[in-house]
């Protein structure tokens, strides 16, 4: 699976506090998305267009289990790509669809606006402007099939093993 777009840059130790403010969980579903990085980056969620990248640094995705990978994909986020990502981020990002992948180093290969590609099998990423590559871990074929259903519970409804789902969970 390969994901182009261009890249917003983020540092270290960004926390699910920051992706999804805590006043965000008590709102309609529809509209949690329209407050990520309302702290650290207002007016963000309008700059951002379907497809383009974030590229962070360390420890993305610290904190609490709340699905803020979610809001990314609402977002239409292409892709994450960081030196490195929370586990239980990481986790989220598979369950919600949002190709993720770390990579050490990576974050200093991009200034935002530049552009990335990255091949989650093969575990490449490539600034496309300068030709920089990095590797990551490559994603397993079972995880990309999660990816490929539109997440887990996409999955697990098509293989028969979730039933009376409500659309919108």
């Amino acid at each position: 699976m390969e994901v182009s777009g261009r890249v917003w840059c983020f540092g270290d130790d960004v926390n699910t506090d920051l992706i999804q403010p805590m006043h965000t969980v008590f709102k309609p579903v529809a509209e949690q998305h329209r407050y990520v990085f309302e702290a650290s980056r207002p007016g963000w969620v309008d700059l951002v267009r379907p497809g383009d990248v974030i590229v962070a640094g360390r420890n993305f995705g610290t904190g609490s289990s709340r699905p803020a990978a979610k809001l990314l994909v609402d977002l239409r986020i292409g892709a994450l790509i960081a030196d490195s990502i929370n586990w239980l981020f990481f986790r989220n990002c598979v369950n919600f669809a949002l190709p993720a992948l770390s990579a050490p180093g990576v974050s200093a290969m991009f200034d935002e606006g530049q552009h990335a590609r990255l091949d989650l099998a093969a575990g490449e990423v490539e600034n496309t402007d300068t030709r920089e590559r990095r590797r990551g871990t490559p994603w397993t074929p079972e995880l990309l099939e999660i990816v490929a259903a539109g997440g887990l519970l996409k999955q697990l409804e098509r293989e028969g093993l979730l039933v009376g789902r409500a659309a919108d969970e």
